[in-house]
């Protein structure tokens, strides 16, 4: 058997979960099984079972509006993974952008169509600043292949329950496979070069936020709760790659207006690499996250694994993640039923983080016990060996 991924992230070009998520998988799955990969880029791997094809994309002729590009490159790349002859056992597609591909590879080769669901679209509303009318396209080419799909494998048990709630999908055929960590590469590291190439006083303590500039992530809490937390400690901010200019602009404005107020708060505006995150996690005092929309949260997890506590707000798959007292602390947030799922207390869920925050800033001790039982946690839960070989025994119910 041969399984074929389609993906827009492939590392080295990756910006978030479901980037990392085809990484890990799809090594971990080649120790077992021949795994091709094809995503957007430019890589090029042939490693044992696993072969990695990037396929670029030539924008210059496109006269359609800016935000459109996204949606008709993803279709042009999709129809480009299919007229690339397929013989593979089956098809596992990761994110809208490649769903198209699945839909034309279980349709044209007639082989099965599995979807990890690392988000939804109608849960993301937010994404038509970024998109305008792709987010339409990309509303109507979900529905169509999870509503197709042989296989549909939900990140949560959350995530899964809105897949069933949102679509007409029979229940059998969705699956629960939690996102996994690598626990070789992420672990507590006692090198501060990253803190002192970004200026961050390695002797003082601090609370750190990594994520991209999104409404999904909740930057704009974490900017307001800033007011309300202890001005004994630094807040540092690694946020680039925002959905649109105008996010990116609110963002740096947000920054300036909270470094007026106090002192400490450095902001690392650029994506870093794993080696660098691990540095950023092990030596802060608590990692934040204040999302109003998450499926899983692989970066607390990545948190968790560095022996750092976490803030959380207690939405989606992150309740799956960080137990409440026991690995860190999980905020409740009262949100609109429909779009856009804002806050409906913006100051309340702001002075929560804060005051959460604050607690764990002031001991130590409680720190390091969060700390120690989120790695004895990311141990136990979230290896990719067991989560490689979950997806492989189901791949295997599609033979028969």
């Amino acid at each position: 058997m041969k399984v074929l991924f389609l993906t827009n992230e492939y590392p080295p070009h990756i910006y978030g979960g479901a980037g990392v998520h085809v990484g890990y998988l799809s090594r971990e799955l080649a120790k077992m099984m021949p795994v091709e990969v094809r995503c957007f880029g430019d890589q090029r791997v042939e490693e044992g079972n696993l072969k990695v094809i990037g396929f670029e994309l030539d924008t210059s002729s496109f006269t359609c509006p800016k935000p459109l590009r996204s949606a008709f490159g993803a279709v042009r790349r999709c129809v480009d993974f299919n007229t690339t002859n397929i013989d593979a056992s089956l098809v596992h597609c990761h994110t809208w952008y490649t769903h198209f591909g699945g839909i034309l590879a279980k349709k044209n080769y007639g082989i099965p169509l599995v979807i990890t669901v690392h988000s939804l679209e109608p849960l993301r509303p937010w994404k038509r600043e970024q998109l305008a009318g792709g987010y339409d396209f990309s509303l109507w080419v979900e529905k169509t292949a999870l509503e197709m799909a042989d296989v549909i494998i939900a990140v949560s048990n959350e995530t899964k329950r809105d897949i069933e709630r949102l679509f007409d999908v029979d229940s059998s055929r969705v699956h629960v496979i939690h996102n996994g960590i690598d626990l070789d590469q992420y672990r507590k590291l006692d090198s501060t070069a990253a803190l002192k190439h970004y200026g961050i006083n390695p002797s003082e303590p601090y609370v750190l936020f990594v994520g991209r500039i999104t409404r999904q992530k909740g930057f704009q809490h974490l900017i307001r709760a800033i007011q309300f937390m202890d001005r004994d400690f630094q807040i540092v901010l690694c946020a680039a790659a925002p959905d649109t200019q105008g996010m990116a602009e609110e963002m740096k404005t947000a920054v300036e207006q909270a470094k007026a107020q106090r002192r400490g708060i450095i902001w690392i505006n650029e994506m870093v690499n794993q080696r660098t995150a691990c540095e950023l996690y092990s030596h802060a005092a608590v990692f934040v996250c204040p999302s109003i929309y998450e499926p899983f949260g692989i970066i607390n997890l990545e948190a968790m694994a560095c022996e750092t506590p976490v803030v959380a707000s207690a939405v989606g798959g992150i309740k799956e993640v960080v137990l409440d007292g026991e690995t860190g602390f999980l905020v409740p947030l009262e949100q609109m039923k429909e779009s856009p799922f804002e806050a409906t207390n913006r100051e309340k869920f702001a002075r929560d983080l804060a005051t959460r925050i604050n607690e764990l800033m002031k001991d130590r001790q409680l720190r390091e016990r969060f700390g120690k039982a989120g790695r004895k946690r990311a141990e136990e839960k979230f290896s990719w060996a067991a989560i490689a070989a979950k997806t492989k025994k189901l791949y295997e119910t599609l033979k028969a």
